[in-house]
């Protein structure tokens, strides 16, 4: 499995469709070496932000997933 180092710089936008939540965002994506994290788990691709990037990024998901819960019956709720 390829792994990345991927940093993200900005969030430009979100929305969702068709059961997926989607981001435009700008991002510095790197090849990394394909290694277990430190405890010893399976590779992984690294996401990493600033924390204000981070409470962005939790606002918009937010934002998006009550959007979702709007549109469903109540039934499904």
């Amino acid at each position: 499995m390829k792994t990345y180092q991927i940093e993200v710089q900005r969030i430009k936008a979100m929305n969702n469709s068709h059961g997926l939540v989607r981001a435009r965002i700008d991002a510095a994506v790197q090849s990394a070496p394909a290694r277990g994290d430190d405890d010893g788990g399976e590779p992984g691709s690294v996401l990493s932000m600033t924390v204000e990037n981070a409470r962005v990024l939790f606002l918009l998901l937010k934002q998006q997933l009550a959007e979702v819960d709007s549109k469903k019956a109540r039934s499904q709720r």
